[in-house]
């Protein structure tokens, strides 16, 4: 097959391929974040305490974040399509595994795989950027990240329905099958793309290090995005737990909070888009600033009655994903423009700081929980949100 050429106009590429990258991205990375409000049901079946079963999404996590570092920037020394195919397949190899695992450490060890294989999403975001004019980076970034973003939120909604539906051992099998028709749809749609380095493995892994010392912007870029990782992950890890005990809702409903959040997938157009007109700091500044206020009204859940809890919760779900969301398009943007010959060991490195610091947070949201309630998961959110702002206003 031909390969694509490393600039074309991603609206005059094959019909359907942009929506395929974007819903390639999307199914991808859900498989990272279905856990998150079966964890209650897990517990049960597997008859095993709340707290055992909390290793599960982060596992997952550390596991893209490791991923992200070893695997994604393969998308620069081989064809990404093919890259595509392969994790693609794995990924639905392990989701099927968790659909009949027989106890917690099978269900460990694959959750460690999905995360390792789910980093599939990350090359489908520097396609799009290949295929677009420089001047259109940050609407390419947005395109393919609203569908990896509908996929993070989203996935928590069908998660949390299907679970309460038919069980979670049917959601894992539902989401092997979905993994299963993207790789079809990527072997039948998505065009092969030139190598940009040929370069032996240890030396492109090598390569990053020297990436990191060069760009000063990508170490800001990165340090930022962890920080917001870890309030943002500190919520979603520790929301199930908490409906469940302060409100006495079941993963059904955990999973609804999706909904809330995938308002914060707007953001990825708008936040590509300014990116393009007034420049990554600002929209970065707006989305911390914004994301910091959110975590902020949360604080004040504990004087209203539980229907005005529940709104306030709802509310500042939209605005932190807003937030949130806004912040890693314009990091993306800014980092995808400093090397193009690097693209995906830039997004890689961008990528696995942010995921760090998402497991650092399911760790501490689960400590503060347990330890001294959800004010003190808020506090961690806006603690993220503030010193995220200050590290890009120092830029």
């Amino acid at each position: 097959m031909t390969s694509i050429p490393a600039t074309h106009d991603l609206n005059r590429t094959p019909v359907g391929l942009a929506p395929l990258l974007a819903a390639g991205a999307g199914f991808s990375v859900a498989s990272i974040y279905y856990s998150q409000p079966m964890l209650p049901d897990l517990a049960r079946g597997l008859q095993v305490g709340e707290g055992a079963i909390g290793a599960v999404p982060t596992l997952t996590q550390l596991g893209y974040a490791a991923g992200i570092l070893l695997l994604a920037p393969l998308g620069d020394r081989f064809d990404r399509r093919r890259v595509m195919l392969v994790k693609s397949m794995l990924l639905a190899v392990m989701l099927l595994v968790c659909a009949l695992a027989p106890n917690v450490p099978v269900l460990l060890v694959a959750s460690l795989f999905i995360g390792l294989a789910a980093t599939a999403a990350q090359d489908f975001v520097p396609a799009a950027v290949s295929l677009a004019p420089e001047h259109q980076r940050g609407k390419a970034v947005g395109a393919v990240m609203t569908g990896l973003l509908l996929g993070i939120l989203l996935s928590r909604v069908v998660s949390g329905l299907v679970t309460q539906a038919l069980g979670w051992r049917a959601m894992f099998g539902f989401a092997a099958a979905s993994l299963l028709l993207l790789a079809l749809a990527v072997q039948w749609r998505v065009p092969a793309f030139a190598p940009t380095t040929r370069l032996p493995y240890g030396d492109l892994l090598k390569s990053m290090a020297g990436l990191w010392r060069q760009h000063a912007l990508l170490r800001r870029a990165a340090v930022a995005q962890a920080l917001l990782g870890l309030g943002f992950s500190a919520f979603w890890s520790t929301l199930a737990v908490m409906l469940h005990a302060r409100f006495g809702m079941g993963s059904g409903a955990a999973g609804a909070f999706g909904l809330a959040g995938a308002a914060g997938a707007l953001a990825a157009p708008i936040a590509g888009r300014l990116s393009d007109r007034v420049g990554p700091r600002r929209v970065v500044l707006m989305g911390t600033g914004v994301a910091a206020l959110a975590y902020a009204l949360m604080l004040g859940m504990d004087f209203l009655p539980m229907s005005g809890a529940l709104l306030l919760l709802v509310l500042s779900t939209i605005g932190f994903d807003f937030g949130f969301q806004a912040s890693l398009i314009a990091h993306q943007s800014t980092v995808y423009g400093l090397d193009p010959a690097a693209r995906s060991r830039l997004n890689a490195i961008l990528i696995t700081a942010m995921f760090v610091g998402m497991a650092g947070g399911s760790v501490l949201g689960s400590l503060l929980w347990a330890h001294w309630g959800w004010p003190a998961v808020a506090l961690l959110g806006v603690s993220s949100a503030l010193g995220a702002a200050l590290w890009r206003w120092r830029a």
